[in-house]
């Protein structure tokens, strides 16, 4: 039995301005915090493995010195002795950036179709993957999986990570079934005990595909560290522990897991009707609304109607 630590869309960087033009609380460091508090029980030495799902960064055109923050705590773990596997997503174009800043002889990236393999608490694990494949994963799926090598691994347990969708995820109100970019549920292949992947942001387990087939695999994504839009308000954000049993045969098994949430920033909107309203009617409607939320709470402020002479003041970002 081996334990793995499973994030993803950690987003570093967001907001998160070298030079910020306006002075204001930006929402950078949350991701940054999220992250670290993920990693803790890897940093305690719980863990046997941790796997980052890919979109480590919040875009692929960063400063060096935002590579060196964001590796830092990845650092931290592998200094420790605990393997580290990451797989370049989207936001970072498939290849992180600055390459060289990330040699550690137990941070191991997916930079091309590959596999690695680690003996941990006595077990042989393979963990294989490629980095994101923006466009044509549909088609290329099972010939990338090949390529990696994954299958071949002689271990008792063989892990897929990637960094795509897979049919049947789900963000709010909306399933993912067909695309060039949405991989198809029964190409998942026989002799993996999971396929661990990033890029959807809303946590969730997929078992069976949209007709009701059983995966021969299941996949896991951990969700994001933070949230990123109003779109994930609803959601919770944390990370997955699993638990996972050799059997060299079928390629290990995936015998539990459990879903650690993470102190996301509570974020709502909601709207304001101004026709009519002083300026001073309008900053007491505010205050009034205001006054019931968290104080870290991220707002969207609509306004409707027509705003009265002499308001503009009311509703800026500093008052």
């Amino acid at each position: 039995m081996i334990k793995v630590l499973l994030l993803a869309d950690t987003h570093l960087g967001f907001d998160l301005p070298a030079r910020p033009r306006v002075e204001r609380r930006g929402r950078g460091p949350d991701f940054f915090a999220n992250t670290r508090l993920a990693l803790e029980p890897a940093l305690r030495g719980e863990v046997d493995l941790v796997v980052h799902g890919g979109d480590l960064l919040y875009r692929s055109k960063v400063p060096a010195w935002l590579v060196t923050q964001a590796l830092e705590p990845l650092f931290e773990v592998a200094d420790n002795g605990t393997p580290v596997v990451l797989v370049p997503g989207n936001h970072e174009r498939s290849a992180l950036p600055y390459p060289m800043l990330a040699s550690h002889e137990h941070l191991h990236i997916l930079d091309r179709p590959r596999t690695f393999e680690f003996e941990l608490a006595g077990t042989r694990v393979a963990i294989g993957g490629f980095p994101c494949d923006r466009d044509l994963i549909r088609d290329r799926f099972r010939s990338l999986v090949t390529e990696s090598g994954v299958l071949e691994a002689e271990a008792d347990i063989r892990l897929l990570c990637i960094h795509q969708t897979i049919e049947g995820a789900r963000v709010k109100g909306y399933t993912f079934r067909s695309g060039r970019d949405i991989l198809i549920g029964r190409d998942i292949p026989l002799g993996l005990a999971a396929v661990l992947s990033g890029h959807i942001h809303r946590c969730q387990v997929l078992t069976h595909d949209l007709t009701g087939r059983q995966l021969l695999a299941p996949v896991l994504y951990p969700g994001s560290v933070e949230r990123t839009s109003l779109a994930e308000h609803e959601e919770a954000k944390g990370f997955l522990m699993l638990q996972l049993e050799a059997d060299s045969e079928h390629g290990g098994r995936l015998t539990g897991y459990d879903f650690i949430s993470l102190p996301a920033r509570p974020m709502l909107a909601f709207s304001v009707d101004v026709s009519g309203l002083t300026a001073v009617e309008l900053e007491g409607r505010l205050r009034a609304e205001f006054s019931s939320l968290a104080e870290n709470a991220v707002v969207q402020l609509r306004i409707e109607g027509t705003l009265e002479l002499g308001t503009n003041e009311v509703i800026s970002a500093a008052a």
